[in-house]
């Protein structure tokens, strides 16, 4: 085989391979989402990209995730999990009978009119989500708790998009 003929197969080859492993590595470990509405505003804006690590399996407080609910995928921040009774009075958010402070967020947490009743104790692998955007945001005031199986990863950093 000639010189160039055999670094040309060679130079393919590591190509392939490289490619081969980018599409493992963004296919099974890591993902990337568009953020699609205002619910998570300020922190997720309409059109930010997310990286989302989707091997993670623990959620707590505070993380925000990416889940698949009736057909849509949607980013949500964690509020409670297995074991935790969520109540939402007049006075706001409740959970394990503590009304949350929540510094972070700019609007009232009250429950929906056609939501599910309160208070809701949380089972195994079942979380409660919330939109930081409380007044916009469809979550688990709506439909509920959110199985672990439903959750597609916990998002890791995100790319904010101007202009793209």
């Amino acid at each position: 085989m000639k010189p160039i003929l055999k670094d040309a197969v060679f130079l393919l080859s590591k190509i392939a391979v490289l490619v081969l492993f980018l599409l493992l590595i963004f296919g099974v470990v890591f993902g990337i989402y568009r953020c699609n509405d205002h619910a998570m505003s300020p922190a997720c804006k309409d059109g930010d990209l997310a990286i989302v690590y989707r091997l993670e399996e623990n959620f707590h407080p505070s993380d925000v995730i990416v889940l698949e609910k009736d057909g849509e995928r949607q980013i949500r921040r964690v509020i409670a999990a297995a074991g935790d009774v969520v109540d939402i009075t007049e006075k706001g958010l409740v959970i394990n009978g503590y009304l949350q402070q929540e510094p972070d967020i700019f609007t009232d947490t009250l429950p929906y009119e056609e939501g599910i009743p309160f208070p809701i104790t949380l089972g195994e692998g079942e979380y409660f989500v919330l939109g930081d955007n409380r007044p916009q945001s469809t979550d688990s005031r709506i439909y509920g708790a959110v199985r672990q199986d439903e959750i597609k990863g916990i998002v890791i950093t995100l790319i904010r998009r101007r202009g793209i």
